[in-house]
C-alpha cells in the first residue's frame, strides 16, 4: 500500500490512525499522525464537514476536499474507502498544489506512486520553467543587441563621438519641444595638409583628439558629434548666452591648436566655429536645415576673417 498510495491514511474502526504512507508522514513530519484521531491530522470541509469515522464513511468513493491540520496547513483532495475491517483508508492528492508541496517539502519523484499524474505534471512544470528561463535570457541577449545595434546605427565609429542621425535627431527633438539651444558648427583649418604629408592614420589620431578635447570642454548632457570627414557640431542644451558661447569657443580653439603627439613627432591643426542660435520664440522658418545653414555661413564668415576664429550668425562677430 506504501508503494501504490504513498499519501494514504489508514483509519482504524475506532477512528484512530493506524499508519500513514510515507509522503504523507514526510510531509506532515517526525511524530505525527499514528495512533491520533484522523480528525486530528485532517479537516474535511467538502462536500461537508466530517467530524466522525461513520460520517467518512458515509461519504465513501466521492471526492473530498480537505486541509491538512497543524504546520502542514496543505489544501488537499481526497477518496475515502471502507477496509472491510470497520475501518477506512483515505488516499490523498495534491491537486494543482503539488508544484507547492514539492517546494516546501523537497519531495521528489520518489514521494509518489509510479503512476501518478503528478510525476508528469512536475515535468512539465520543470519544462516550462526551463523554456520560460531560456525566453527571458534570449530576450535580455535580443534587447541588448538591439540596444548595441541602435548605439552603433548613432555612433561615429572613429571617435565614438554622435554621427549625423544622433544630430538630425536630437535637433528635431528640441525644435519641437520648443527648446533654447545654440548650434556650434566647428571646421578643423588645414587638416588636409595632415592626411597629405603624415597619412591618414595621423589624421585619424588628429580627430580622436579633437573629439576628446570637445568632450572635455562641453557638458555630458550636450551632444558632440562629427558629420564629415573634419566637421564637428556641439549641440550646448540650453545655452544661448553670447558670451558663454563665446568663451566656449575660444577655449575649443585654443586647445585644439594644442600638437597632437603621433609615433614620429607631431601635428598641429586649428579650428574655425560658426554659431547659431534657436529662440522658440522666433524660429528658424527652415527649420533643422535652417539652423545648420545659419551655422554653416557663420563658419564660412570665420574662415574668411583669418581662421582660428568664431563667429555668430549675421555678421554678429565676437
Amino acid at each position: 500500500m506504501a508503494t501504490l498510495m504513498p499519501l494514504h491514511m489508514a483509519i482504524g474502526a475506532d477512528g484512530q490512525v493506524v499508519s500513514l504512507g510515507p509522503t504523507l508522514a514526510k510531509v506532515l513530519g517526525p511524530g505525527a499522525g499514528e495512533g491520533a484521531a484522523f480528525t486530528q491530522l485532517v479537516e474535511i470541509y467538502r462536500p461537508r464537514a466530517v467530524a466522525t469515522l461513520p460520517v467518512l464513511l458515509s461519504l465513501a468513493g466521492r471526492k473530498l476536499q480537505l486541509r491538512l491540520r497543524g504546520r502542514a496547513g496543505l489544501a488537499m483532495k481526497g477518496l475515502a474507502m471502507p477496509d472491510g475491517r470497520g475501518g477506512a483508508v483515505l488516499n490523498l492528492s495534491f491537486g494543482i498544489g503539488v508544484v507547492e508541496a514539492v517546494r516546501r517539502h523537497a519531495l521528489t519523484s520518489s514521494d509518489f506512486a509510479a503512476t501518478d499524474l503528478a510525476i508528469d505534471m512536475l515535468y512539465l512544470v520543470e519544462a516550462k520553467s526551463a523554456a520560460m528561463e531560456s525566453s527571458r535570457t534570449l530576450n535580455r541577449r535580443l534587447q541588448g543587441a538591439m540596444q548595441a545595434a541602435e548605439q552603433r546605427a548613432f555612433t561615429d565609429p572613429l571617435t565614438g563621438l554622435g554621427n549625423r542621425r544622433a544630430m538630425d535627431q536630437l535637433l528635431q527633438r528640441l525644435i519641437r519641444g520648443g527648446e533654447r539651444f545654440a548650434v556650434l558648427h566647428l571646421d578643423l583649418d588645414h587638416f588636409k595638409q595632415v592626411n597629405d604629408s603624415r597619412g591618414h592614420a595621423a589624421g585619424d589620431r588628429v580627430l580622436q583628439a579633437v573629439a576628446r578635447t570637445m568632450l572635455d570642454l562641453t557638458r555630458k548632457n550636450d551632444l558632440v558629434a562629427r558629420i564629415g570627414g573634419d566637421e564637428f557640431v556641439i549641440l550646448p542644451l540650453g545655452l544661448t548666452d553670447h558670451e558663454r558661447l563665446s568663451d566656449l569657443a575660444r577655449q575649443l580653439i585654443a586647445r585644439i591648436e594644442e600638437p597632437v603627439p603621433i609615433e614620429d613627432g607631431a601635428c598641429q591643426v586649428s579650428a574655425s566655429i560658426g554659431i547659431s542660435l534657436h529662440d522658440p520664440d522666433n524660429p528658424s522658418p527652415a527649420g533643422v536645415a535652417g539652423l545648420l545653414a545659419q551655422a554653416d555661413s557663420a563658419l564660412y564668415a570665420a574662415k574668411r576673417e583669418g581662421r582660428s576664429r568664431h563667429a555668430f550668425h549675421r555678421a554678429e562677430a565676437a
